[in-house]
């Protein structure tokens, strides 16, 4: 297919965004036509009045953290709907699927693990955004939150003409395929933290962190309300033959629920597990302050019998035995010493100490 040039064509892609990109916070955006990237127009506008004016291909456009001004005209160009708008600025939405005529409105939760040291209490996953409107001629991808870029889906789809080919609807496809990766890497990491704090926790004379176990499960409950509200949208755009997608990306979202689904099952597994590791922790600190309890006990014990004989032999009495005999001192010094030390052997036999 030939090239062409647009006005105003500067010869740079979109991935190099113009300074007044930057300040709009338009990532990257492009025409693709049978599954190749034509040249850039330098708007948005440009690029569906050239897609309308071909009747052909799509325009893919890249927002961050848009603004109300650049939603509202992003929506005005593109016919969408302003409720839908208005969700797209809005960050904290819930993961959810809707129609508004032939164009779908995805939303999915983004996840990423941040590293961390064993047994502190400190973040440990850190969530985002990322939206999808999907239309006949267009899709555009709105993006809350650094961690979540997809400039690598970008590229990966543009590395196959035939995938990307199938419309717009194989952009919200690679969308949901890469989020849910990326919930299996994080769940995959953190797995490997349970396991460490299994370990941890039935490690012998350890020292407990139970706090971090606490914080654990908080960020694990964090990861279940990104996650698992996903499910329904991602089964509609699986299963449900009268949206407006191809028969072919239908079938590779079936692929993405199934990856899903043993995600969520796993992350259930994760908050079980450490309700378990809360009961184990809390049952291995009762036993603790029982054992270091009977040790304190153990010795009160020993301490009070040269404190009760002390305490009878100060009582200033003229007639208590033994008080003339020169040798009354050593005999209730020894007496101390041999019951503290039948004391001792005593508690020592039974574990005490």
């Amino acid at each position: 297919m030939p090239s062409f040039r647009w006005p105003g064509w500067t010869g740079a892609r979109q991935d190099t965004p113009l300074p007044a990109r930057r300040a709009g916070r338009v990532v990257d955006c492009a025409v693709y036509v049978d599954g190749q990237r034509l040249w850039d127009r330098s708007t948005y506008k440009n690029a569906l009045d050239e897609v309308r004016e071909r009747r052909e291909g799509f325009v893919w456009l890249g927002l961050l953290e848009p603004g109300k001004e650049l939603m509202a005209d992003v929506a005005q160009t593109f016919g969408l709907h302003a409720l839908a708008a208005e969700d797209a600025v809005q960050a904290h939405q819930r993961p959810k699927l809707e129609r508004y005529d032939d164009i779908l409105f995805l939303v999915l939760r983004t996840v990423q693990y941040l590293e961390h040291e064993l047994n502190t209490v400190v973040e440990i996953v850190d969530t985002g955004e990322i939206m999808v409107f999907a239309g006949p001629d267009f899709v555009i991808t709105v993006r809350h939150g650094e961690h979540s870029g997809l400039a690598g889906v970008r590229k990966d789809l543009e590395a196959d003409p035939k995938q990307l080919a199938l419309g717009p609807g194989a952009v919200l496809h690679a969308v949901a395929d890469h989020v849910v990766d990326s919930y299996v890497t994080v769940t995959s990491a953190i797995e490997e933290d349970v396991d460490a704090m299994e370990e941890e926790v039935f490690t012998p004379a350890n020292k407990l962190q139970i706090e971090a176990i606490y914080q654990l499960k908080r960020e694990v409950v964090e990861l279940r309300r990104a996650v698992k509200p996903a499910q329904l949208p991602l089964q509609v755009l699986a299963n449900d033959t009268t949206l407006p997608l191809p028969k072919e990306i239908r079938r590779y979202m079936r692929d993405v629920t199934d990856h899903h689904t043993a995600v969520t099952e796993q992350i259930i597994d994760f908050n079980e597990s450490l309700s378990a590791l809360i009961n184990a922790a809390l049952a291995k600190v009762s036993v603790q302050q029982n054992t270091d309890m009977r040790k304190i006990s153990a010795w009160a014990a020993m301490a009070a019998v040269p404190t009760m004989i002390a305490g009878i032999y100060g009582m200033n009495f003229d007639f208590m035995p033994e008080l003339k005999w020169p040798y009354g001192y050593p005999l209730v010094i020894c007496v101390m010493l041999l019951l503290c030390t039948v004391l001792y052997a005593n508690f020592h036999r039974n574990k005490w100490l």
